[in-house]
């Protein structure tokens, strides 16, 4: 028969045992699959938001895992012209099938915050005087 213990599970063979962090990338892996964010924001610690990179896959994210549960919250930044409640429900429905379907764990809550609105049309001005230049 096997017993949870906090933070591990035992089997007939050891035990089995999911650092929280792994389960701070799946949730953000999760979060950028869906079509309408931008990136990650580093929160409310942070204070500037930042595009997620492959450096740090777990930006933006804090999840708390007990024995059984596990909760997240994600930071984000929309992509403008997306719907913002359909973008933060799509994400806490991709994240919470990608921690459950991976980890086993039973997903109490996603909670999303939304930090900001991404311009695609920003970024191309900027582009454009800086070729312009290098040539």
């Amino acid at each position: 028969m096997a017993t949870i213990t906090p933070d591990y599970e035992k089997t007939d063979l050891g035990t089995i045992q999911i650092a929280p962090e792994v389960v701070e990338i799946i949730a953000g892996l999760a979060t950028i699959e869906v079509e309408g964010v931008a990136g990650m924001s580093g929160g409310l610690a942070g204070g500037i938001a930042e595009f997620l990179g492959r450096k740090n896959l777990a930006k933006g994210v804090k999840v708390e895992v007990g024995d059984k549960e596990a909760a997240a919250d994600v930071s984000v930044i929309v992509e403008y012209g997306h719907r913002i409640p359909d973008v933060a429900s799509a994400i806490q429905q991709n994240v919470k099938n990608a921690i459950s379907s991976m980890t086993g764990l039973h997903v109490v809550e996603v909670n999303v915050h939304i930090h900001g609105v991404h311009f695609k049309s920003a970024d191309k001005e900027e582009e454009e005087p800086s070729s312009l230049r290098v040539k």
